[in-house]
């Protein structure tokens, strides 16, 4: 390219691409027909993208390839969410089960099809690695150099790690915002997080007498920036303490991005609260159960449909992995649209009526 770096070219790649439009219709926690205000796949991804490239900036790394990573780290999750890659991974547990990060590798290496000379989106090596936050062994070793430090030991770029951190970041942040909006969990409840009840006394100390409904934006904003600088003042130590001077010294560390250790506890507990509280919670289990079995009679029916069609594939792992492909690449509104079609009046969604936020 005449006008861009490597790296910003697969950042226009993803955004360009196809998976990366569908995110919109994904699920993050609610459902889409749960409300039009709670984030979804491509809002969370906006997000991890702003943290990581202006992290990045701030520690001198390569923005253009952080943001790059974080904006494509979610490209192969299914609709429904985790529910939704539960479900694919049981079906496909006979040849190395669902993990959406290796599909989210497999829609950038091989699915997109959108250019003449090749298929995927042709992504830099950088890029592709730093997509996979997870690897089975058995994947890895299909994966050569790519999925290396999975068999190896070592790390990623220190771009890479940074998507990996700003994401968990963005969506402990932003499923709290959704919880308290949706009324599944109450600011009493939170209180009882050190983090939360020191950045709500602080919104209070700073702004006497704030209106009710700002409190909880200006305080979920003070604790991103408090985690925010934290990250970048520990990083920087982490760096220096190993002597980092190479992309070669950062492959043989230890993960190099993160926290310190008092504000790691902190944040730990914010996500065990979220588990029990929010992702458990018994509408949104009552939601994800309908969503579960939807999935699983999709794959059913596309593997029936694939049978019948079963010379065009080299064995049984191949057509399961397009069988997957198919129901991984659908939205929640395809998936519903879909199952009502091919099974009407079988899944009884809850809430399905209820007033959109």
């Amino acid at each position: 390219s005449s006008f861009r770096s490597p790296f910003q070219r697969d950042r226009d790649r993803v955004i360009h691409s196809s998976a990366f439009r569908r995110l919109k219709h994904k699920t993050q926690v609610f459902v889409e027909h749960e409300g039009d205000y709670y984030r979804t796949r491509l809002t969370h991804t906006i997000e991890v993208a702003q943290v990581a490239r202006t992290i990045a900036g701030v520690l001198g790394l390569n923005t253009d390839l952080a943001e790059a990573v974080a904006l494509a780290h979610d490209l192969g999750h299914t609709p429904f969410g985790h529910t939704g890659e539960d479900a694919l991974d049981e079906s496909m547990r006979r040849f190395g089960g669902f993990d959406h990060n290796a599909q989210s590798l497999r829609l950038v290496t091989r699915l997109e099809r959108r250019y003449a000379d090749f298929d995927g989106l042709n992504l830099c090596f950088e890029t592709r690695e730093g997509i996979l936050k997870h690897c089975s062994r058995r994947a890895a070793l299909k994966l050569g150099d790519l999925a290396r430090r999975f068999l190896e030991g070592g790390s990623p770029s220190l771009e890479a790690q940074l998507a990996n951190v700003s994401d968990e970041v963005a969506y402990n942040h932003h499923d709290l915002d959704d919880g308290l909006r949706s009324g599944l969990i109450s600011l009493d409840q939170i209180l009882v997080l050190p983090m939360v009840q020191r950045h709500f006394q602080a919104v209070h100390a700073r702004y006497e007498g704030i209106r009710q409904d700002r409190v909880i934006p200006e305080m979920i904003r003070s604790m991103i920036n408090e985690q925010v600088d934290d990250l970048v003042a520990q990083t920087r130590q982490q760096i220096e303490a190993e002597g980092i001077q190479t992309l070669e010294d950062v492959r043989r560390a230890k993960p190099l991005v993160g926290f310190s250790a008092p504000l790691a506890a902190e944040v730990r507990e914010v996500k065990q609260f979220l588990f029990q509280n929010l992702y458990r919670h018994p509408r949104v289990v009552s939601v994800t159960d309908v969503a579960e079995g939807v999935l699983k009679d999709l794959f059913d029916w596309h593997l029936d449909r694939a049978d019948r069609a079963r010379d065009q594939f080299e064995g049984e792992e191949q057509l399961l992995r397009h069988v997957a492909d198919e129901v991984a690449g659908l939205t929640d509104r395809q998936a519903m649209l879909l199952h009502d079609q091919v099974f009407p009046g079988r899944a009884q969604w809850p809430h399905r009526s209820a007033h959109r936020s």
